[in-house]
């Protein structure tokens, strides 16, 4: 039994092994070695999201009728299994000679994911200049897809071909007229070829390819020894005549340039699609989608004709339902040849049409005509690139020049908005909107006073800085809207100023034009908060008077009405938080005094509601917007002998535009005047030097702020309010501390190197010691009543100190511990009894030592016991670049990932096929970057003894 069991995996694996040779021993003839560009694209079933349908796009060329035409083809699917013998569903001739084959199949998934799906052949044509041995380079093309269950997609179409021809000194352009059915971002970025072997292999070791870029792969501007220079063109990029060739590709539009071409041959390179897109619960980071890889193959001819130059319209943006304007495409040829005026988009052949009226010379001209429909409606252009072919007839090689025309569609504008007072509400209506998307959203704005603004065809929404505020939305099938301002109503006696604009579902997404503007304002005055002022500071007994307008005309006003005062705890309390404190019915009722509260903790806001009988409700509600007391905070600078005053508020009014007024108390009691300051929308300080009234240390000094605001610096309204009281002893300063920073022996610990234990696979942990003692600084008199000392740290001298620790006034010693390097800077400061502060220390800092000893021997025998070839003893590293030289000279490895090193003894180089280097002696070079404070570099050099 013991016998059956072993021999069982040993019977599979040679089942394996004689299925990879008879793959290998296969006849060659039905594998192509003509392969020259193609790419995958993929759409997801909208009835099962991990149903995926592909369509796979080949170049062959076809020189001879026996060449094999890749009957069939092998896909990987990216989840573990793959499938054969995928025919062709049709094949056409794409140019004199080569065909594009296009395949079609589907596969299922069982979860959710990313899966490249990748497709392999041996072997790219005989003499690719741009790699190495090209006949012998497999041609690896892949489409990475997002299986996800809440998203539809089809990833980019390439329209344009994947062949492209060029000559030597001319302008190379190319385009893959990427289409996006769904709208989405797209961006573009080269990528070398690659390779992923036979896959034969792949299919009987795993089903999955591993591409890497093909042998000695570079862009075709930089081919070894080739001097290519640029040429003069327009851009862009704009060519500069005599430097050196460019190959890019434009992120955002996929044009290729090549500037310039400078040897004939034959070139494949490959760039990458990748598709974006913001998806519900990702609203700020779009989802990449898809990405799909093409190789391409471009043809360089002598130079023997001048390139055609295309001319296309500035992009545009149209209105849904309207003609696009301007489509006419013309072009000239330098040397007077006829020229071929070519479309490429997704909306060919329908809804949009292009015919060309005549090839020259002297110019060419077609005609591009589109009038979108709503559902074109989107974000993203729709981008259609026109190509310019010249016919120059006989054996000379044709060339292009192409261009992209950017067309975006917008939605049209709302019509006819008009906005009708009812009370203290606004009522919107409009004509129902032409282009009722599913999904779509009508979006209501709302500002004070009217806003003169016509929008151009490209400027959808509202413009930034507008003053506009969204205050609703709703469905696009919507033809009203009321605005109560959140039940809090309109303010009587402003002028509102509404618009509105259409946005339009995911994943399309884009916006309309904004409507006209309704301009209307809402007659009368309503109720206003005017004063919230501090009468008593207590912590018991504390008063506040609270006064407001009444609303106007009262006659217009219905009964029962009345208000209620409402009261909340702090600055900015939640609407939740406000608690009804006064009712009234008496309209003449403007003032409340509330009595009992702890004015010397708290500042307390207060909100007031008018309610009367209307149309609409029997107690429709007129909100005011919240009024805060003024909150004093008074703090004592005794280095300076100043005491400092702040003030906030959160009010309605505006206590900017007159000054307000800080009172100290003096010892008889009596409060006087020190000075005036300006006040901002939410607070104002002042800095109490004595000047006006002498400070005198060891005393306490009390202090309130009259602020003075009004809601119309044009209306005699003089809005005054008190804060609470608050008194601040003014104490000697304390002694500042002078600091002591333990530093470290370098050289002690140099000199000990190998004494020293190993370190530890995390690395080094270090620890830096402080200790203090208090100076007679700044005064003879400073305190040294010390409850507190603080520790402040920063990682290097250029960086700000913060707050490590807090330590009792007890202890004058600090252990900073754990540290993974010793660098730093520190300083401390004493907080006396008073809770006073001192003056910052002197800042001390250390650096981290520059040690590094390497071990003459390891064992990489698997015994967990030195393993690898690392550092015995380190100072904290930044960044090791290792390399590893056998006796002979031939560097077996090299690495810069770890700073530990910690090489395993594996290794190339000495023609072992087990990934191992043979025992013997190593030289190593290791070039170390320490984490010190000048990132000191510094090359270790010496042998390293293998035994395993």
């Amino acid at each position: 039994m013991r016998i059956a069991l072993l021999i069982r995996p040993l019977q599979r694996w040679l089942a394996a092994l004689l299925l990879l040779l008879a793959f290998l021993t296969a006849a060659p003839a039905a594998h192509a070695t003509h392969l020259a560009a193609g790419d995958i694209q993929a759409r997801t079933d909208p009835n099962n999201p991990r149903r995926i349908f592909f369509t796979l796009s080949l170049y062959v060329r076809v020189p001879g009728p026996d060449i094999a035409e890749e009957p069939t083809v092998i896909i990987f699917f990216g989840d573990g299994t793959s499938q054969q013998d995928i025919p062709f569903v049709s094949q056409t001739r794409a140019a004199p000679e080569y065909l594009l084959n296009v395949y079609k199949f589907e596969h299922i998934y069982n979860s959710t994911g990313a899966y490249t799906v990748g497709y392999a052949s041996v072997n790219r044509p005989v003499g690719v200049l741009n790699m190495a041995n090209s006949a012998n380079e497999s041609f690896y093309i892949s489409t990475t897809v997002l299986i996800n269950a809440f998203i539809q997609n089809t990833s980019p179409q390439l329209l344009a071909p994947a062949i492209d021809k060029g000559s030597v000194g001319q302008v190379f352009l190319h385009n893959p007229a990427a289409f996006d059915a769904e709208g989405d971002s797209l961006a573009y970025e080269l990528q070398p070829s690659r390779r992923a072997g036979d896959p034969r292999v792949a299919l009987a070791t795993g089903n999955r390819l591993n591409p890497v870029p093909t042998t000695n792969f570079t862009f075709p501007n930089n081919l070894p020894g080739v001097d290519a220079r640029q040429v003069a063109y327009s851009g862009p990029p704009v060519g500069v005549p005599g430097n050196g060739a460019i190959f890019s590709i434009d992120a955002f539009t996929g044009q290729v340039v090549w500037n310039a071409p400078a040897q004939v041959g034959t070139y494949n390179v490959a760039f990458v699609v990748k598709e974006y897109r913001r998806t519900p619960g990702r609203p700020t980071q779009p989802t990449l989608l898809s990405e799909t890889i093409r190789d391409m193959q471009i043809i360089v001819r002598p130079p023997n004709n001048l390139r055609p130059l295309i001319n296309v319209p500035p992009d545009v943006c149209v209105v849904a339902n309207t003609p696009v304007p301007g489509g006419i495409i013309t072009a000239t040829d330098p040397d007077g040849n006829p020229v071929l005026l070519e479309a490429f988009t997704g909306l060919l052949p329908t809804p949009a049409s292009f015919q060309q009226s005549t090839k020259g010379p002297p110019v060419a001209r077609a005609l591009f005509q589109w009038t979108p429909a709503c559902s074109f409606i989107r974000r993203q252009p729709y981008q259609v690139l026109f190509k310019a072919t010249d016919e120059p007839g006989g054996n000379i090689s044709p060339l292009i020049d192409q261009r992209i025309w950017n067309i975006t569609v917008v939605g049209p504008a709302p019509q006819n908005l008009q906005a009708t007072p009812q009370g203290n509400n606004m009522r919107l209506d409009w004509d129902s909107y032409s282009c009722q998307n599913p999904g779509a959203q009508i979006l209501i704005f709302r500002r004070e006073n009217c806003f003169a603004f016509t929008p151009t065809t490209c400027q959808t929404g509202l413009p930034a800085g507008s003053g506009y505020v969204q205050i609703g939305s709703v469905g696009v099938g919507s033809r009203t809207f009321l605005d109560d301002n959140g039940g809090a109503g309109l303010t009587r006696g402003k002028t509102y100023s509404y618009r509105i604009y259409v946005r339009f579902a995911q994943p399309g997404g884009g916006e309309s034009l904004a409507s006209n503007e309704a301009c209307v304002k809402v007659e009368g005055r309503s109720p206003r908060l005017t004063n919230v002022t501090v009468d008593r500071t207590d912590v018991a007994a504390g008063q506040i008077t609270v006064r407001w307008n009444q609303p106007a005309p009262l006659s217009k006003f219905a009964t029962p009405r009345g208000y209620r005062l409402y009261r909340a705890t702090g600055l900015n309390p939640a609407a939740a938080d406000f608690r009804k404190v006064y009712t009234t019915t008496n309209l003449r009722d403007t003032t409340f005094i509330n009595t009992g509260l702890n004015t010397e903790a708290n500042a307390y806001t207060y909100r007031l509601d008018f309610f009367s009988n209307s149309a609409l409700a029997a107690d429709s509600v007129e909100r005011t917007q919240p009024a805060s007391s003024v909150r004093l905070t008074a703090t004592p600078n005794p280095l300076a002998s100043t005491i400092g005053v702040s003030w906030v508020y959160n009010v309605p009014w505006d206590n900017s535009k007159r000054p307000s007024t800080v009172y100290r108390r003096e010892p008889g009691g009596t409060f006087r005047p020190v000075g005036k300051a300006t006040s901002t929308a939410t607070g104002g300080t002042f800095v109490d030097d004595g000047r006006v009234l002498p400070l005198v240390k060891n005393r306490t000094y009390c202090y309130y702020v009259k602020t003075n605001g009004t809601y119309d610096i044009a209306l005699p309204d003089s809005l005054i309010n008190w804060s609470q009281e608050q008194c601040a002893p003014l104490r000697a300063v304390p002694c500042t501390p002078i600091l002591t920073l333990e530093p470290t022996n370098c050289d002690s610990l140099a000199s000990r190197l190998f004494d020293l234990p190993t370190t530890p696979t995390s690395g080094m942990r270090f620890t830096n010691s402080l200790r203090w003692t208090l100076s007679n600084l700044p005064t003879q008199d400073c305190s040294r009543d010390i409850v507190q000392y603080i520790i402040y740290f920063a990682p290097t001298a250029a960086d700000e100190l913060i707050e490590l620790a807090r330590v009792p006034g007890t202890q004058t010693t600090y252990e900073h511990t754990n540290l993974a390097s010793a660098q730093g800077c520190y300083a401390i400061q004493a907080v006396d009894g008073n809770g006073a502060v001192s003056a910052l220390s002197n800042k001390e800092c250390k650096d981290n030592c520059l040690l590094f000893l390497m071990p003459n021997i390891f064992t990489p025998n698997g015994d967990s016991k030195n393993d690898t070839f690392r550092p015995k003893v380190f100072s904290p590293i930044e960044r090791t670049v290792v390399k590893i030289y056998n006796r002979w000279g031939t560097k077996v490895y090299e690495g810069s990932q770890d700073p530990l090193i910690n090489w395993n003894g594996g290794g190339t180089g000495e023609g072992n096929s087990n990934g191992k280097v043979s025992d013997g002696m190593y030289f190593y070079q290791a070039e170390v970057t320490f984490k010190d404070a000048n990132r000191t570099t510094r090359t270790f050099k010496g042998w390293v003894q293998i035994n395993r």
